[in-house]
């Protein structure tokens, strides 16, 4: 295994955390805040503690499948205990796994926070919070390899270790320049929404950080209310968007390249839209009495809808006091997630499709056994590889979400708040339902539980299996030699 090469880019990834460290630093010296000098030091840190890590760059510089994936997630753990420095020693957090859960909730574009009160914090720190969502959104190994030369074909590994869904592939030649592309297409949204979100009347302050937090399909919010006190604008504005961010960016490179007509034809796309419009429809209709008008009704169902699906997090309403079909429906969403190659958590509607496509070949089979049928997803046949992965990933995801919820349980809450919050932490959602519902928290949760949903966070983030295996090596130190 080569290690100097993980090191190193572990290293890297720490250096570059030491430069991101300046937008709140800059937005603490623009306020006037005390949390500059505290931004400033462990930015210094940073540099100097990634400096030691990385050490001179291997002369050996590939890397295969198991290097790519312990890379990435000790690059997300460490990445997540250095930004937690700034939360806990801002003195607004009571216990260091406070601000480490609260920054891998930022990361992992999760949005669950522990905190009752947000509009308390210095700006500079919610600045932190919601460029962490940033810049978890997109992956921070997919920004290294932007920036930095590596070779090509052992970089591909850290984009798919990296990468949400059952596969990623290069949309150019060279993974640098996919890379590139694929953070082109990000930076250019997140300015659009910003400047839309200024000109529908939401402050500057505020427009940015919730394009950060949009983009990302996090969720943290500057305001106590969430979005409720935005005007109808802002919600429609950050309604579309979150659904936008939620589509494969492959789709937005074929418009970029002006294949408009391959974009249109992408079935995840036009599965995940469907879904949402029959979610939509449902949910408004079944909350129409609740409101004055049914536009009402659609905006808050739509914005719901498009918050969860999404996995972003956000909310107009209290929707924990919904009928029950209409929280069903977006329980049901937090597991389906937002396509495959989006910013979104969440099972994946690519997966969901391939399922759905495979019951129906073994109901056929069953009826016809001599019939031969193949599995086909975007027009190509799914090989076995990617069925095998995909049944693999369910088990085990099957396997933690139990797990999970049996840990916490021993907090005695009762099951619906155990349900939804490892339902809502191990998606990458935020908020769940009863104690831990849009206008509750996380913070009554003991460490252990905060630890053991900080875990499903990564794990969810990363598709679970780059936490596995660190894991697993972690029990066989030999494979590290």
């Amino acid at each position: 295994m080569n290690i100097r090469m993980i090191r190193y880019i572990v290293g890297s990834v720490i250096q570059i955390e030491a430069v991101l460290l300046l937008l709140p630093a800059l937005t603490a010296l623009c306020y006037q805040e005390s949390c500059l000098l505290i931004f400033v030091s462990i930015a210094i840190f940073c540099l100097v503690a990634g400096a030691m890590l990385k050490g001179k760059k291997p002369e050996n510089t590939t890397i295969f499948s198991s290097e790519g994936y312990i890379s990435v997630a000790l690059c997300w753990i460490a990445m997540s205990i250095c930004g937690a420095l700034p939360l806990y020693f801002s003195g607004y957090f009571s216990n260091p796994i406070d601000a480490l859960f609260e920054i891998v909730s930022g990361f992992t574009t999760t949005g669950a926070t522990i905190l009752n009160d947000v509009e308390i914090l210095p700006r500079s720190i919610l600045m932190w919070r919601s460029f962490s969502h940033w810049i978890g959104g997109m992956g921070v190994l997919v920004f290294v390899l932007a920036i930095l030369p590596m070779a090509g074909a052992s970089s591909m590994y850290l984009m798919k270790a990296e990468s949400p869904g059952p596969s990623v592939g290069k949309l150019v030649p060279k993974v640098r320049s996919t890379a590139k592309i694929l953070y082109a297409i990000y930076i250019v949204m997140t300015i659009i929404q910003m400047i839309l979100l200024v000109l529908a009347g939401c402050p500057v302050f505020d427009s940015v950080n919730m394009a950060f937090a949009t983009a990302g399909t996090g969720g943290f919010s500057v305001l106590n209310s969430g979005c409720a006190d935005y005007n109808t604008a802002t919600q429609i504005i950050i309604t579309v968007f979150m659904i936008l961010f939620g589509v494969n960016f492959n789709v937005y490179f074929l418009i970029y390249a002006g294949n408009i007509k391959e974009a249109l034809k992408c079935e995840e796309a036009r599965a995940y839209m469907g879904i949402i419009g029959a979610s939509v429809l449902l949910i408004a209709v079944n909350t129409c009495s609740m409101f004055a008008h049914a536009g009402e009704a659609v905006l808050h169902a739509a914005f719901q809808v498009g918050s969860i699906i999404t996995t972003t997090g956000f909310a107009t309403v209290d929707f924990d006091l919904w009928p029950e079909f209409s929280k069903t429906i977006l329980v049901c969403l937090m597991f389906v997630g937002a396509c495959a190659g989006s910013t979104g958590g969440g099972i994946k509607v690519s997966r969901i499709v391939i399922m759905a496509k495979t019951i129906l070949k073994e109901l056929a089979f069953i009826v016809h056994p001599r019939n031969v049928r193949k599995t086909r997803f975007e027009g190509k046949q799914v090989e076995h590889e990617v069925l095998r992965s995909i049944n693999v990933f369910l088990i085990t995801y099957l396997a933690i979400f139990m797990g999970s919820i049996l840990i916490i349980s021993l907090d005695n809450f009762d099951g619906v708040t155990n349900f939804t919050a490892i339902a809502a932490t191990f998606n990458n959602i935020g908020p769940g339902l009863a104690k831990v519902g849009p206008t509750c928290n996380f913070g009554a949760f003991s460490n252990l539980s905060k630890l053991v949903m900080i875990f499903d966070m990564l794990a969810g983030r990363l598709e679970i299996f780059p936490m596995l295996i660190v894991f697993s090596l972690f029990r066989n130190k030999k494979r590290w030699s």
